[in-house]
């Protein structure tokens, strides 16, 4: 089928399929729903959207100018396309009745039947089950929005629409059902993951490094050219809406407005802080200047250690998470740029290694049954299942690029890449330069 067909033919299919009757399976209903933790879902469930929108600025603000359209579209797009696809069969695939532990029956909320204002005894005890599917849904936004910072300025947009789908289909969806669901393998066998870490970041981060190696190196990374960010207030703009949306990412992965809801907050806030200013301090320990985009990408590295961590841990030990992951994805920043791995945005060393040092530290000083307080179990987990996500992520991430390159190949050409994604996947820039002062001419008509 021609390209150019295809989405809209898939598009089709799927408003077609909502007009089919089917008959609703019977969803087991639990108890009376909570006006207070219903409000709070409510609210948590936008914070968590309004991050998506927050990493296109925090993206776009990263690349050249020439990518600027095109890298946040890719971050924004996910809105509609996994909306769509969590609707049909994502939510299914995630927490549908448990087939063996590892993923959920697709017919289970298939188009979402059945999903509605009753609570679930097991997953939504306190809110609709439909609104806990919506909470969850932001989640799985977010996540093929992350790999993009990997790829960006080569990649084919239609292509890379593809890959969302696939990824989410097959990596995300399954690695939420073992973590998340109550008859999940990774959650039966003691591992924890409160907001994210492993499902979220890891999945992304690791992702992430399988796209940069399997999509190549750009004709800018090859030639050693310098990479100018195109906004730097971009960045900033977009890693204060991240730090505000993280509060319901993290938070309200608690399910109700009570005590855990507000620990997490507090560790959410702490431990970005510390990695925001442990960034800063160990560059400049470094012989660097203390930089703005040093501060975002270290908040954002908290903010990602602290996710798996965030209801399990206490205020002060938050503090030492969001260190520890400031100074190893710090490091590891520093290793990437010295290789020849082309991950242009830093999300592996960022969102994948954090996600890690999280997972980790997570084994370590959870609540009663971290390896502070002695117990061997939670952080033998945690090893294990770090190898097995890493494994199954990497590999099974590195076969879905391999698979949707050979329908439609990912890259760009050379000129598209030359002449940037802006111009040659979408027709639009992001400001109109004036050819005699060669600055946006939005912004020489407002000086004037």
């Amino acid at each position: 089928m021609n390209v150019r067909f295809a989405p809209f033919v898939l598009l089709s299919a799927v408003a077609l399929a909502a007009l089919l009757p089917r008959a609703v399976p019977a969803v087991q209903a639990g108890g009376p729903a909570s006006s207070g933790d219903v409000a709070w879902m409510l609210t948590a469930t936008g914070l968590v959207l309004l991050m998506t929108p927050g990493l296109s600025f925090f993206y776009g603000g990263m690349v050249r100018f020439k990518n600027v359209v095109s890298t946040m579209l890719q971050s924004f797009v996910a809105l509609g396309v996994i909306s769509l696809l969590w609707v049909v069969v994502g939510f299914s695939l995630a927490f549908g009745d448990s087939l063996g532990g590892l993923v959920g029956n697709p017919l289970t909320f298939f188009m979402l039947d059945g999903v509605g204002a009753a609570t679930h005894p097991d997953l939504s005890p306190t809110i609709p089950l439909l609104l806990f599917a919506l909470f969850q849904l932001k989640f799985a936004i977010i996540t093929p929005a992350l790999i993009t910072g990997a790829f960006a300025e080569r990649v084919r947009f239609s292509s890379y629409l593809l890959f969302m789908i696939l990824f989410s289909l097959v990596i995300y969806a399954p690695l939420a059902h073992m973590t998340w669901h109550p008859q999940g393998w990774l959650r039966q066998m003691g591992v924890l993951d409160f907001a994210g870490g492993t499902v979220v970041h890891m999945s992304a981060g690791l992702a992430a490094l399988a796209g940069a190696l399997v999509l190549g190196r750009r004709q800018s990374h090859i030639a050693n050219e310098a990479h100018e960010p195109a906004n730097i207030p971009y960045v900033l703009l977009g890693t204060g809406m991240l730090w505000f949306g993280w509060f319901g990412f993290n938070a309200g992965s608690a399910l109700a407005a009570n005590d855990t809801a507000v620990l997490a907050f507090a560790t959410t806030n702490t431990a970005s802080a510390a990695a925001m200013l442990g960034w800063v301090f160990f560059d400049m320990v470094r012989g660097r200047k203390p930089s703005a985009m040093g501060a975002c990408i270290g908040a954002v590295v908290g903010l990602v250690a602290i996710t798996p961590a965030a209801g399990f841990v206490t205020v002060r030990h938050s503090i030492v998470i969001g260190l520890v992951a400031s100074i190893v994805s710090n490091v590891a920043v520093y290793w990437k740029s010295r290789s020849t791995l082309d991950d242009t945005l830093d999300v592996f060393p960022c969102h994948g290694v954090g996600g890690m040092v999280g997972m980790v530290m997570t084994g370590v000083f959870a609540k009663d049954v971290g390896l502070v307080n002695g117990n061997w179990h939670t952080f033998s987990v945690h090893m294990l299942a770090l190898v097995v996500v890493t494994t199954f992520a990497f590999v099974g991430s590195w076969f879905l690029y391999r698979v949707v390159d050979t329908m439609w190949p990912m890259r760009v050409s050379p000129d598209a890449e030359t002449d940037g994604l802006d111009l040659s996947q979408h027709g639009e820039v992001a400001a109109t330069f004036d050819t005699d002062h060669g600055v946006p001419a939005s912004l020489l008509e407002h000086v004037a």
